[in-house]
């Protein structure tokens, strides 16, 4: 005879499945990070080298060849990232059986990309009138509000990651100095940590 509890948490394992999309893939997570660390180096070095570390670089003063190469560099970032979310993503709704393209999916990337739409525009706004010491806390906080829209049709704890998102975006508002730090602490250290987050709670 079957355990009504059991059935019970079943029928609410079936709900759930379809209304979130469950497939996120956790190692995605970490080598997205390990590639925002890396690129926040080779930005890091473009920027500084051979002055001293921690000395205060505008943006006005960097040569028009390295803000061209950190802007070539961000968008080769999302690209590569894109894919490699892609590819463990499907890897892993294979192993659980969900179907990568669903109205789940479907809901979930809506609310994730709309934010994202949004301040892709207003970061291409602020590249075009040469504002660049805003584009860090712009990314980081128009990502971190399409996660934490998003975390309503899929893992809760993408919503933390958002909140975590917006607050070193805001951050990076007060003090554009330690904007790329900051890029590096969201999109990079945050992403690691959670994917392995995710990674340890249910990709094992």
């Amino acid at each position: 005879m079957t355990n009504p509890q059991q059935e019970l948490a079943e029928i609410k394992s079936m709900m759930q499945r379809s209304s979130k999309f469950l497939s996120l893939s956790g190692s995605s997570g970490i080598w997205i990070g390990l590639l925002a660390c890396i690129a926040t180096a080779l930005a890091y070095y473009w920027i500084y080298y051979p002055n001293a570390p921690w000395e205060t670089v505008t943006m006005e003063q960097l040569h028009p060849s390295i803000v061209l190469h950190m802007i070539l560099l961000a968008f080769a970032v999302a690209i590569i990232s894109l894919f490699f979310a892609y590819r463990l993503t499907k890897k892993r709704s294979k192993v659980s059986s969900e179907n990568l393209w669903s109205p789940s999916s479907r809901r979930f990337l809506s609310a994730l990309f709309f934010p994202m739409a949004i301040g892709g525009f207003m970061c291409l706004g602020r590249l075009w009138t040469q504002d660049y010491e805003s584009l860090a806390s712009l990314m980081l906080i128009f990502y971190g509000l399409g996660l934490v829209n998003a975390s309503y049709f899929t893992l809760g704890e993408i919503k933390y990651l958002g909140f975590a998102q917006i607050i070193l975006g805001l951050l990076a508002m007060i003090f554009p100095s330690f904007g790329l730090i900051l890029w590096a602490l969201g999109f990079g250290i945050c992403h690691i940590f959670y994917g392995g987050l995710i990674h340890y709670k249910y990709d094992r």
